[in-house]
């Protein structure tokens, strides 16, 4: 069945699925390769015939990563601006719209995986869901604020500014996609979480979304210009490039800037730096620190959801040389990550994990202690301090165990999405969330509460009620696991640990 769509740059030409509608690879922004590169995005040309919008595009350049699925595994390109909309019918029912940040660290993903396809969610809850490439590493976040960028029109943030052109072009577009455009929710994971709240602070987002969720990312503090401009000294040396030398930036072949990044960023991951590019907070794209603007009350007329997995860390531990560690090396390990304003002392966090961890039965060794002691410092705990400085988020904690490296992964970061998005029975994903009744039974439950909130705000629906919003006092959490309920502050003795001294 042939279906077609106009827009306000032209024709698409979609596929008719069982019960959805696909329209993918449509470009959202011109191509920033050439003068466009470092510079915010343009409008995306017109067309005159119908463009076939069948398949996928190129997804941001990158490079393979050890981790399955974390990159791109079909063409890559520079010229990465498009998207996917998924949509049970391109009609005239003002449905709301989905939007979709994928993750990867800010080098690596892509919104074309077999995890994010929307069909299921736009089918399931009668909404349209948009997926989106934006530009990622060094050609996404290289600030060249203090390297003559401005004279020669870079941007910083031009990977989060592709986000906003993204929103833009749904803003304008999605009515005829059987979208409403008044009624935006976006959500991401990791990277993608920390876009979506990125985008709560950004002057140039606003009045383009009206709800966000958060998966295990805050961006609670995100780097400032001089710390940034070090990351770009670096890269700019590796490419014998000087300041100010703008043409040479624009003229070197895009494999070759990644190339450089992948050098430096493993050079100061070596030397234990923790120097990425992701998005700056430059004073102008974005003003502030997100949690500042949060806290100042800037996103109060947003709904807000978010939350963590309890074994976050695990994906990215190296199974094949787990080595042990002693007590020893716990306190020198925790010490690096506990803030030196915390009431407990490092001995004393140790001790409340392990004696935590062994009420709720789940392993003491020292390598699950470590591993938990980072998630929090990592994920939890920023997002909580983000829940509290919303004021009226809803919070959840995913504890369903992988079955992956015979159950050594835990609920581990990622672990969530193919349960949101229902393709935890893709051949790709089965070995990592596990099949069955209660997988099954899990996936609808998460499903509905995102849909529920996309539609409402509220993510409660029918067969998950009684999640109210995070407070200091009650802390009522969904736990999403082999059942999924509301409990009232959980892992609480560990929570309290990382509160400072005067709060």
């Amino acid at each position: 069945m042939e279906i077609t769509v106009k827009t306000t740059y032209g024709a698409l030409q979609g596929i008719q699925r069982q019960n959805h509608q696909a329209y993918l690879g449509i470009p959202y922004a011109r191509p920033p390769v050439g003068k466009l590169r470092f510079a915010a995005p343009e409008p995306s040309d017109k067309w005159n015939s119908v463009r076939q919008a069948t398949a996928f595009s190129a997804s941001s350049i990158q490079n393979s990563h050890p981790i399955p699925g974390f990159a791109a595994d079909g063409p890559i390109s520079e010229d990465c601006l498009y998207l996917n909309v998924y949509t049970p019918a391109a009609d005239d029912k003002k449905r709301p719209v989905m939007f979709w940040v994928h993750g990867g660290g800010f080098t690596h993903g892509t919104a074309d995986s077999p995890i994010y396809n929307g069909g299921f969610l736009a089918a399931m809850g009668d909404v349209v869901v948009v997926a989106i490439n934006y530009r990622l590493g060094a050609l996404g976040f290289l600030y060249l604020g203090g390297h003559g960028g401005k004279a020669w029109g870079a941007s910083a943030n031009c990977g989060l500014l592709d986000q906003i052109a993204a929103l833009k072009w749904v803003r304008d577009n999605l009515a005829a996609f059987g979208g409403d455009p008044g009624l935006v929710t976006i959500f991401g994971e990791s990277a993608g979480a920390s876009s979506v709240v990125s985008l709560m602070a950004m002057p140039g987002a606003r009045g383009l979304f009206h709800r966000v969720i958060a998966q295990s990312g805050t961006a609670n503090q995100l780097a400032e210009p001089e710390r940034a401009s070090r990351l770009t000294e670096d890269i700019l040396s590796e490419l014998g490039i000087g300041s100010g030398q703008t043409q040479r930036l624009l003229e070197t072949p895009a494999a070759d800037i990644l190339e450089a990044q992948t050098k430096v960023l493993a050079r100061l991951q070596t030397a234990g730096l923790n120097l990425r590019t992701s998005p700056v907070v430059d004073g102008e794209t974005l003003p502030c620190q997100p949690l500042e603007a949060v806290a100042r009350g800037e996103a109060r007329d947003i709904s807000f959801m978010a939350g963590t997995n309890l074994d976050e860390v695990k994906l990215f531990k190296d199974f094949k040389n787990i080595k042990t560690i002693s007590d020893e090396e716990l306190e020198i390990l925790t010490e690096e990550v506990r803030p030196k304003n915390t009431r407990a002392g490092t001995a004393e966090m140790i001790r409340v994990y392990k004696e935590s961890r062994a009420r709720h039965g789940l392993p003491v060794n020292n390598e699950n202690i470590d591993d938990a002691i980072h998630t929090d410092q990592r994920f939890r705990i920023p997002c909580l301090k983000l829940a509290e400085a919303h004021g009226q988020a809803h919070v959840y904690l995913l504890t369903w165990q992988s079955p992956a490296r015979r159950g050594a992964m835990g609920a581990c970061h990622a672990l969530e999405m193919p349960f949101v998005f229902g393709t935890h029975t893709h051949p790709m994903e089965e070995r990592f969330t596990g099949t069955g009744p209660e997988a099954d039974r899990l996936s609808r439950a998460m499903m509905a509460a995102w849909i529920a909130f996309a539609r409402s705000g509220d993510p409660n629906h029918e067969a998950l009620g009684g999640w109210a919003v995070y407070d200091r006092k009650r802390r009522p959490t969904m736990i999403f696991g082999r059942g999924s309920e509301v409990q009232d502050a959980p892992f609480e003795e560990e929570r309290a640990v990382w509160e400072p001294v005067e709060e």
